[in-house]
């Protein structure tokens, strides 16, 4: 039984999702005392009941109520800034000197009015978004991209060390939530063009099993090839948890980030119209990994591999 630890700050927890109720048990385990709070009540009540010294709370105020650091991982900066100063809301019983942890992918603009509304009452945030995945979040391999002062940069370091491998303070409030917001129209990108790649090389005759391991061996390889194709594509589940609406969430984040400093990015802004096409074809909570399945039904050509056939259903 993990032992609880007094001396810790007291914990909250909002978002107890695919991310979330891992992320909240690495630190329970780490003797953290948790209120917990999700919008689906039973997801609380079922973690907290797994938990040592979690409880569940009925509202985000009543987080608030029992918490030094909050954290929140939800699915952008306006349910965010909802859960803040909502009805029932953190600023309802929120204590002075308490700190919010925004750990979702957020809108910056939005972070930076979140975080005058918790300053007004005399408590701070820092925004520090994640890569990794699930499989990050279950094995405590996240990335943190993070943005607040060093002082605040402090007071959370040590959760985020419980929670991943690696933490960049990439500068102050917003500057996490625009690492993230880049990282992933990156990836994207990324994806749209092994997408296209490989339908097209298997339009060719060449195996794309085959040609995934060249491009790992060469400069074509990427992280989205080495965890993507062989565990979502070719054994055809294309059933990554991250959701095709998230990823061109975050894609549109970085093209106003761009319209924002009145710089072109044409790439990018011709990848979020293919993206935004997909996610109209795909419809509400599909998996990124549909964004492939476009790509196939686009050209007429499924990727699969004879030497490498599909998983049973």
């Amino acid at each position: 039984m993990t032992t609880v630890d007094h001396s810790l700050p007291a914990l909250g927890f909002i978002g107890l999702g695919v991310m979330g109720r891992h992320m909240a048990s690495h630190l329970s385990r780490a003797g953290y005392r948790l209120s917990l709070y999700d919008i689906d009540a039973a997801a609380a009540a079922q973690l907290a009941a797994t938990l040592t010294h979690a409880r569940a709370a009925s509202t985000p105020a009543d987080v608030a109520r029992h918490s030094d650091i909050i954290i929140t991982m939800l699915p952008n900066g306006q349910v965010v800034q909802q859960v803040v100063q909502g009805e029932n809301g953190l600023l309802a019983e929120l204590r002075p000197g308490s700190l919010l942890l925004d750990t979702s992918s957020s809108e910056p603009w939005i972070t930076e009015q979140t975080a005058a509304a918790l300053a007004a009452r005399g408590a701070s945030m820092v925004d520090a978004p994640v890569s990794g995945a699930q499989w990050g979040a279950e094995a405590a391999e996240l990335v943190f991209m993070a943005g607040g002062t060093d002082a605040d940069m402090a007071r959370v370091r040590p959760l985020l060390d419980c929670m991943g491998r690696a933490t960049f303070h990439l500068g102050g409030l917003g500057a996490g939530h625009a690492m993230k917001s880049l990282n992933n129209m990156i990836t994207a990108m990324n994806l749209l063009a092994l997408s296209e790649g490989l339908a097209l090389g298997t339009r060719l005759g060449l195996d794309p099993a085959v040609m995934t391991d060249v491009l790992l061996q060469s400069t074509g390889g990427s992280w989205v090839c080495q965890t993507h194709v062989r565990q979502r594509v070719l054994n055809r589940r294309f059933d990554d948890p991250f959701k095709l609406e998230l990823m061109l969430k975050d894609i549109g984040i970085g093209m106003e980030l761009a319209a924002r400093q009145h710089m072109p990015a044409p790439f990018s802004g011709n990848g979020q119209q293919l993206w935004r096409a997909a996610s109209l074809a795909a419809g509400p909570g599909a998996s990124v990994s549909e964004l492939v399945r476009w790509v196939e039904q686009l050209t007429g050509t499924d990727i699969v591999s004879a030497s490498e056939p599909p998983a049973p259903a």
